[in-house]
């Protein structure tokens, strides 16, 4: 059977620079089916999603649904709900969590203040607390997006469920179908594409120990996707592995092409050429789709400065 994944693969389509982006991650429970928008189509009042959405536009925080892997009956609202916040910007990454009998009081949240790394409101009004579990493993298996992503999401989540990790919950949507099965870890909001359990086993192992794999690796969401691929290519450059060690601080350019400034916290900087380029030949970007030429960011340059260099940009 032919999918967008299958085409893709096939044609080794690049994944880096391709993840959705955002800074901060909003997660709430919600078991039982979930339609293409999952936050105005599951069991989640539809009204109340409208406004989260509403609020989160344009403050950097993205707002999805999560559920534990497995069968779904169709059961209704939970009596509690799980809810995490990340910030993924690197210097300021964290991770929280809380429970909920009341989704409504999500609208209590400061999704501006959340947005740009602060998690006060969160722990007030929901009395959240830093997050001390293992990382979390988001898979998304809503195929009602797309078939891929059932069919290849949910077994991913299952079996790595089964396998005793912790932390793993399906989740609505990461955008990139094409690159199932995808999953988002987090605190450190890296994404990666064509996942195995195997090959996620070894990046949440990385995280734990603060470090990050770049083999299947989409990118950081703290980032624009030009960003994404730049500090994907020093990684590949310098070995760096250290999840909070590189920033992108500047992104000059507009598309196709940009010239994106990294940083080392240890006072190192690179400025990596990125130009957009077309996925060819046409193919679905997602099951159901047109063909079409989705983007794709390829990497032209990678030059490290020197400090005088770097002081002067």
């Amino acid at each position: 059977m032919s999918t967008c994944s299958t085409v893709s693969q096939d044609l080794d389509e690049p994944i880096a620079g391709t993840a959705a982006t955002a800074t901060t991650w909003l997660l709430l429970e919600q078991p039982g089916p979930w339609g293409a928008k999952a936050l105005t189509q599951s069991h989640l009042d539809p009204g109340l999603g409208r406004v989260l959405e509403a609020a989160a536009k344009g403050t950097g925080v993205r707002v999805a649904l999560i559920r534990r892997p497995g069968r779904h009956a169709d059961c209704g609202a939970p009596a509690e709900r799980q809810v995490y916040v990340a910030h993924t910007v690197p210097g300021n990454v964290w991770l929280h969590s809380a429970t909920t009998r009341d989704a409504q009081r999500l609208l209590d949240l400061d999704f501006a203040a959340l947005g740009t790394g602060d998690p006060r409101t969160f722990d007030s009004v929901l009395q959240g607390r830093p997050h001390t579990g293992d990382p979390l493993a988001l898979v998304c298996t809503n195929g009602k997006r797309d078939r891929c992503c059932a069919l290849l999401g949910r077994p991913l989540a299952a079996e790595l469920a089964a396998s005793g990790v912790d932390g793993v919950w399906e989740v609505t949507h990461l955008g990139g179908h094409r690159f199932s099965p995808t999953l988002l870890v987090l605190p450190y909001g890296y994404a990666y594409g064509r996942a195995e359990a195997h090959a996620v086993k070894e990046v949440l192992h990385s995280v734990q120990d603060g470090r990050i794999v770049v083999d299947g690796c989409r990118g950081n969401s703290a980032w624009e996707r030009p960003g994404q691929a730049a500090e994907l290519a020093v990684r590949r450059a310098t070995g760096e592995d250290a999840a909070e060690a590189l920033s992108v601080v500047r992104t000059d350019g507009a598309a196709p092409r940009w010239e994106v400034t990294v940083a080392h916290r240890d006072g190192r900087h690179w400025r990596v050429g990125v130009a957009q380029g077309t996925s060819l030949p046409p193919r679905p970007e997602s099951c159901g789709s047109v063909l079409g030429s989705p983007a794709r960011m390829d990497v032209t340059a990678v030059r490290e400065l020197t400090m005088a260099t770097a002081l002067a940009s």
